[in-house]
C-alpha cells in the first residue's frame, strides 16, 4: 500500500511542479526518487538500471526522427515556404478563425499519417504566420496541436494510421476501420467541441488584449517578409503533400514507421532546397544552417527522455504491477472493463499507445473469449486511450511546449480542455451507450 501511495505522490509531484515550471530532468528525477523511496528500492541501482536506460531509449528511438524533422522545419522557415503557406491559408479563410483552421490543418496532417512528434515541426512555422496575422497569443497554437493531433484524427476516425488506432489490430485481429459509424460520430463530436473551445479561447484572448510573440528560438526576420518576396505557396504545399504520400505508401508496404518518417523528412528537405534553390545557394551559410537545424532536434529530445526515464522507474516498482493486477481483476462488462483499465494504465504511463499495449498484453485473451463486440471494443479503447494520457507528466507535452517556447503554466489549460476533458467526456458517453444498449 505504501508503494502505491508513493506512485500517486510521485505523479502528483510531477503534475504540480511541471505546472510551476520545474524543468523536465529535475522533475523526472525527483518524481522517480519519490517512487523509489516509497517502494523500498535501492536508489543507485534503480536509477542506473531503469531511469538511465529509459532516458537513453528516447535517443535510440527518436534521435534520427527529431534531427531530420527539425532540419526540415528550419528549411521551411528560412526559405519562406512556411510563411507563404500561412499567408495563403489566411487569404482563403481570413484571420477571424485561425485557430479553427489550425486544428483542421494539423488534423489533416495527422490523419494522413504524420505523427505528433513530426507534425509539430511541420506545422508550427505555418501556425506562427497565421496567428501573427491575427495577432493572437502563441499559447493558442497548443489548441491546434492538441485538438488536431490527439483527438478525432488519432483515436476516432476509421482508417487512422496513428499508433493509438493500430495497437488493437495486433491483439484483437480487428481492422483500422473498426466500428466506423461510432468512430465517425465520436470524431465529429470531438472536433465540434474542440473547435468551440478554440473559438472561445480566441475570443477571451482578444478581450484580454493578448498579442502575438515569437518563441525565443525563432528569428522573426524569417516571418516579417513582404508577401511579394516570398516563394510561391505551391512549393510549400508540394513538400507537405509529398511527406504524406511517402508515409502512406510506406505504411501500406509495412516499412518501419520511424524509418518512413525519417525518409519523408529527408525527401521533404531536399525538395525545399531544390524548389527554392535561388534562396539557398550563395545566400545561406550551410555550416551554420546544418548546425542550428539539426542541433535543435537533439535538444528537443531531452524533455521526452526525462519523462521516459521516470516511466521506466515507475514500471519497475512492485506497486505499479499491483495497480495493473488490481485493474485487470475488476469484474464488470468487458467493454466497461476495457475502458476503465485503459484510462488507468494510460494515466500512469503518460501515453496512449503504450498504455494500450500494457492493457492488451494481459487482457486480450480475456476479451477474445468474452464474446464482446471486438470492433466496438477496439474503438472504445482507442478513444479512451486519448484522454487521461495527457496529464501534465505526459512526455509529448514537454516536446510541444519546448518547441513552442511555452510552459505548463501558460499552456496546459488548453491541453487539459482539448486532450483530457473532451475525449474523456466522449469516452464516457460512448461507453455508456454501448453498455446500456448491449452493442
Amino acid at each position: 500500500m505504501l508503494g502505491v501511495i508513493g506512485l500517486i505522490l510521485a505523479i502528483i509531484f510531477l503534475m504540480v511542479f511541471a505546472y510551476k515550471g520545474l524543468g523536465a530532468l529535475p522533475l523526472a528525477m525527483a518524481g522517480a526518487l519519490i517512487a523509489v523511496i516509497f517502494n523500498h528500492m535501492p536508489v543507485y541501482e534503480t536509477f542506473t538500471g531503469s531511469f538511465v536506460p529509459g532516458y537513453a531509449s528516447a535517443f535510440t528511438s527518436y534521435m534520427l526522427l527529431f534531427v531530420s524533422s527539425a532540419f526540415y522545419a528550419k528549411l521551411m522557415d528560412i526559405s519562406g515556404c512556411a510563411t507563404a503557406i500561412g499567408n495563403k491559408f489566411t487569404e482563403w479563410f481570413g484571420i477571424g478563425h485561425v485557430v479553427l483552421v489550425g486544428i483542421v490543418i494539423v488534423g489533416i496532417l495527422t490523419y494522413g499519417g504524420i505523427s505528433l512528434f513530426v507534425v509539430i515541426y511541420a506545422a508550427a512555422p505555418i501556425l506562427y504566420t497565421m496567428l501573427k496575422k491575427a495577432n493572437l497569443p502563441r499559447h493558442l497554437t497548443v489548441i491546434c496541436f492538441s485538438a488536431g493531433s490527439s483527438t478525432f484524427s488519432m483515436t476516432c476516425l476509421p482508417g487512422s494510421p496513428q499508433l493509438s488506432n493500430l495497437v488493437a489490430t495486433e491483439y484483437l485481429g480487428t481492422s483500422l476501420n473498426a466500428a466506423p459509424i461510432m468512430g465517425i460520430t465520436c470524431g465529429i463530436a470531438m472536433f465540434v467541441m474542440c473547435a468551440l473551445y478554440g473559438e472561445w479561447a480566441s475570443k477571451k484572448a482578444r478581450e484580454r488584449k493578448e498579442e502575438w510573440s515569437y518563441p525565443a528560438n525563432v528569428d522573426p526576420k524569417n516571418y516579417e517578409v513582404d508577401a511579394s518576396q516570398l516563394p510561391a505557396a505551391w512549393k510549400g504545399f508540394l513538400t507537405i503533400v509529398s511527406l504524406i504520400l511517402i508515409i502512406i505508401v510506406g505504411s501500406h508496404k509495412g516499412i518501419n514507421a520511424t524509418l518512413i518518417a525519417v525518409a519523408a523528412m529527408v525527401v521533404g528537405s531536399i525538395m525545399v532546397i531544390v524548389l527554392n534553390a535561388d534562396r539557398f545557394f550563395g545566400k545561406v551559410k550551410w555550416l551554420k544552417l546544418f548546425t542550428e537545424g539539426m542541433t535543435s532536434g537533439v535538444t528537443s529530445i531531452g524533455g521526452i527522455a526525462a519523462i521516459l526515464g521516470f516511466g521506466a522507474v515507475v514500471k519497475a516498482t512492485p506497486a505499479y504491477q499491483n495497480i495493473i493486477d488490481w485493474a485487470l481483476g475488476l469484474n464488470m462488462n468487458p467493454l466497461l472493463l476495457a475502458v476503465v483499465v485503459t484510462c488507468i494504465v494510460c494515466a500512469i504511463a503518460g501515453g496512449s499507445s503504450s498504455g494500450q499495449r500494457i492493457m492488451y498484453e494481459t487482457m486480450a485473451p480475456t476479451f477474445l473469449a468474452s464474446g464482446a463486440n471486438l470492433p466496438v471494443l477496439h474503438r472504445l479503447v482507442a478513444i479512451a486511450s486519448g484522454s487521461l494520457d495527457t496529464l501534465p507528466h505526459s512526455s509529448g507535452l514537454f516536446l510541444v511546449y519546448d518547441l513552442l517556447g511555452l510552459t505548463h503554466k501558460n499552456a496546459y489549460r488548453h491541453s487539459f480542455a482539448t486532450s483530457v476533458v473532451i475525449p474523456l467526456f466522449v469516452t464516457i458517453v460512448a461507453t455508456t451507450i454501448c453498455v446500456a444498449t448491449g452493442i
